[in-house]
């Protein structure tokens, strides 16, 4: 005989066909590109990159392709396709980069609650939790996770020169994909020529394909990201279980009520070993992507000076977008942390100069540690040692 549902088992049941049913692929991506693309055009259509944008992109492209291989060495961005798109293109593709790591996030998130409902739930199901409030919260973890991820890559979006906005590596092959609209705002804000702005965007995105384009390196970054975002989920598996376990409908139905307190309770995360590896490694290879592409603008701009100092201030500019997708990720990307960078490359840049900062790019064991960033030097040390080469 079928047990009778209480009020509360309907409400549910009808939240789950509408989180299960969103165009057949995984919800926490279908719900990360709707957000993502509505917070990217601010709910507007947009115009697809006028074709004169792809001219102009390909007219200084050679250029920088040399410019980038002679700076690292490196020969494959040579081959690197070059794509202007709309922030709303941008965004997706943006998710679309990160897919992989969050979908190990989902699995091991959703197999954390599973495990934990089954132990409350106990060998008297009158007693334990009703099945109804797992099925919500399998569900409802990778909803949170995509309402998280498309709102920061929206945000991105709006800001974003291209594809590097995080130095954070995306599939290998990717092409690189440049945003005319934001790259226009940007050289209107500071009073740039557009042409010069044009050129340093695109050179950084070519530097950021040709250091996280090593293997080594991007492998090494991923394995850092992947250990801090565990980390930076665990506080959300935490809420999915405090929002189920109590199988209180009035306390579930209260959080609910107020999303903006929901998901201020999904903390970033703090000073962790595992993000604080990961800050050193971005921070210090944002600082070589923007050193690269400031390098090649006092070579071939006229307007160097005021261009460095605009986009400096644009990197160390608190934004929406940055912070939030910084935090899913256990990423510091505070203006602390931007001009920690910097002084670490200056100071490899005093002791042995372009020679020193190629080898950024030796191996992924070649990235520094959260100390070696405040001491170039010993860094220096560390890969003057036998047994770190060819590693």
């Amino acid at each position: 005989m079928e047990q009778p549902q209480g009020p509360f088992d309907g409400l549910l049941g009808d939240l789950l066909k509408i989180l299960g049913g969103q165009g057949g692929g995984a919800p926490w991506l279908e719900s990360a590109r709707a957000l993502a693309v509505g917070v990217a055009t601010d709910g507007e259509t947009e115009a697809n990159p006028d074709p004169l944008e792809r001219i102009a992109l390909e007219q200084v492209a050679d250029v920088a392709k040399r410019h980038v291989a002679e700076l690292t060495g490196t020969t494959e961005v040579l081959d690197v396709a070059i794509t202007p798109v709309t922030r709303g293109v941008w965004a997706q593709a943006q998710l679309e980069s990160w897919r992989p790591m969050v979908e190990k996030v989902v699995s091991a998130q959703a197999e954390a609650t599973g495990a934990s409902l089954a132990q409350l739930a106990g060998d008297d199901s009158e007693q334990g939790v009703p099945p109804i409030f797992g099925q919500f919260a399998a569900t409802l973890g990778p909803m949170l996770l995509g309402l998280q991820f498309g709102s920061a890559a929206g945000h991105l979006a709006e800001r974003a020169l291209g594809t590097y906005a995080l130095p954070l590596p995306w599939p290998s092959n990717a092409e690189v994909l440049l945003v005319p609209r934001n790259i226009a705002s940007f050289a209107e804000d500071w009073s740039l020529p557009l042409d010069e702005v044009r050129l340093f965007a695109l050179t950084r995105e070519l530097a950021g394909a040709a250091v996280l384009g090593r293997r080594s390196v991007a492998d090494k970054v991923t394995e850092l990201l992947e250990a801090a975002m565990r980390d930076a989920m665990a506080v959300q598996a935490s809420l999915i279980e405090k929002m189920t376990s109590s199988g209180d409908p009035e306390m579930l139905s209260s959080m609910l009520s107020d999303p903006d307190a929901l998901l201020a309770e999904l903390a970033t995360p703090g000073a962790m070993a595992s993000s604080s590896s990961l800050t050193a490694a971005t921070t210090v290879l944002g600082a070589y992507l923007d050193h690269l592409a400031t390098t090649v603008a006092r070579r071939l701009t006229g307007s160097h000076a005021l261009l460095v100092e605009a986009w400096h201030r644009h990197r160390v500019t608190d934004a929406k977008g940055e912070q939030a997708a910084g935090g899913l990720f256990g990423l510091d990307l505070s203006a602390e942390e931007v001009e920690r960078g910097q002084r670490f490359i200056a100071g490899v840049l005093e002791r042995q100069g372009e020679d020193g900062l190629a080898k950024l790019l030796a191996s992924g064991n070649s990235l520094p540690t959260p100390a070696e960033v405040d001491a170039p030097g010993l860094w220096l040390e560390r890969l003057a040692l036998p047994e770190i080469e060819n590693t």
